[in-house]
């Protein structure tokens, strides 16, 4: 019925295109014939499976029956039938009642002798059938299909690979959830960024984008694979390149340490565009965590600045000790000393010529510090210690956000 050495070649074809096992496309490819069999030669409610031998080429049909008693089905007489259930709306109307019945609705799904069959007619066919069993019984063998029923075949074929192809995406991309890939700029849209990443389309949505970063058409670029939605009708693969995480990502891949557990990133807190903070501990005797994450002569931390545009990044070493982390959050700033006080707040003391460094452009600095931190810190000159400085009081708001304070 089927040239083989063609049909052979077509899901060799098809398997490689779409990165599609063979078994799916010859699954596709049957479901085609089932259909075009259907709508030629069956019945609106009948249930019409095809199987393909790929040693000859024939093709068998069969229909299914479900096997079903008095208590699994509800039966309506004709006369009951209202308009919209009877005629092109029965076969939609009892596939929805069978979802309906199969997600716990009360309501049972209709009889329908083309799909059903009585407990009673099966134990003849099948003497030890029971309810919710499949009755297999051959359909005469036709091979002349009509322009409708080949045009049906050919919808059911494409949808089948499309959701083949969806299934297999999302396979590949399930455990590239956390990680950093490869991809080329595409297109823009509304503020969004599609990205090019081999088999799919990846999309960073504008709240997702580093603010001051200009994307262009064809320019490859690291992003963080924040999310892969299954719930779209293509793969929503959910980039970004603002999330905190992309940062120690990036770390991982220039820091073997890292990668390796010899050290560790303990918090981070970023600002993307303009600076992150990262607090890194040792795992290990005798690694120095700092020194790790810079590199020799700061290759390291070189790296990963020139993957972000330049933004900055201070590397702290992370402390058990409140005052100790809390003073070295603040750097490039060099701290005096730090007064610990109820309800996680400190107040660090800085000389004169190191406020501002402490508290950066715009309260900046002082801003990523209490977030690193979970402190509420202020900042203060230790010439002047009673004064509180404008833009030097940050803290961590419930929701975990940097809020700044302003002191009169």
């Amino acid at each position: 019925m089927f040239d083989l050495k063609n049909l052979g070649r077509l899901i060799e074809q098809v398997s490689t295109e779409k990165g599609i096992p063979k078994e799916k496309v010859l699954e596709a490819i049957e479901d085609s014939i089932a259909a075009a069999y259907k709508k030629e030669y069956g019945k609106r409610g009948e249930i019409v499976r095809a199987k393909l031998d790929s040693k000859t080429g024939d093709v068998k049909f069969s229909q299914i029956k479900t096997v079903v008693d008095e208590t699994s089905v509800r039966f309506v007489e004709e006369g009951d039938l209202s308009s919209t259930e009877s005629g092109r709306g029965q076969e939609a109307e009892e596939k929805r009642e069978e979802k309906k019945f199969e997600s716990g609705d009360d309501l049972l799904p209709r009889y329908n002798p083309d799909r059903h069959l009585m407990i009673s007619e099966a134990k003849e066919i099948k003497p030890d059938a029971a309810v919710g069993d499949e009755i297999v019984s051959d359909l005469p063998v036709e091979e002349d299909f009509g322009r409708i029923a080949a045009q049906s075949a050919k919808q059911v074929i494409l949808q089948r690979l499309r959701e083949s192809e969806r299934d297999s995406i999302l396979a590949e991309w399930r455990d590239k959830e956390g990680q950093v890939v490869s991809g080329l700029v595409q297109r823009f849209e509304r503020g969004h960024v599609y990205i090019d990443l081999g088999r799919t389309i990846g999309v960073m949505f504008a709240n997702e984008s580093v603010p001051g970063e200009h994307y262009r058409p064809g320019e490859r670029l690291r992003f963080l694979v924040l999310a892969v939605q299954e719930d779209t009708r293509l793969p929503g693969i959910i980039l970004s390149r603002s999330h905190p995480k992309f940062v120690s990502k990036l770390f991982e891949l220039e820091v073997p340490e890292l990668a390796e557990g010899a050290v560790e990133i303990k918090a981070i807190a970023r600002e993307p565009g303009n600076r992150t903070k990262i607090a890194v501990a040792s795992k290990a005797e005798g690694v120095d965590p700092v020194g790790a994450f810079v590199g020799q002569r700061g290759t390291r931390v070189m790296a990963v600045n020139n993957e972000l545009g330049q933004e900055k990044i201070d590397i702290i070493q992370w402390s058990e000790d409140p005052e100790k982390f809390i003073g070295n959050s603040l750097s490039p700033a060099k701290v005096k000393s730090v007064e610990i006080l109820e309800r996680r707040e400190a107040i660090v003391f800085v000389p004169e010529d190191q406020l501002s460094l402490a508290i950066g452009r715009g309260g900046q600095n002082v801003r990523l510090a209490a977030k690193l931190t979970g402190w509420r810190i202020d900042v203060r000159s230790e010439s002047r210690p009673e004064q509180a400085q404008e833009g030097g009081v940050a803290g961590v708001t419930e929701e975990g956000k940097t809020e700044a304070f302003s002191e009169e």
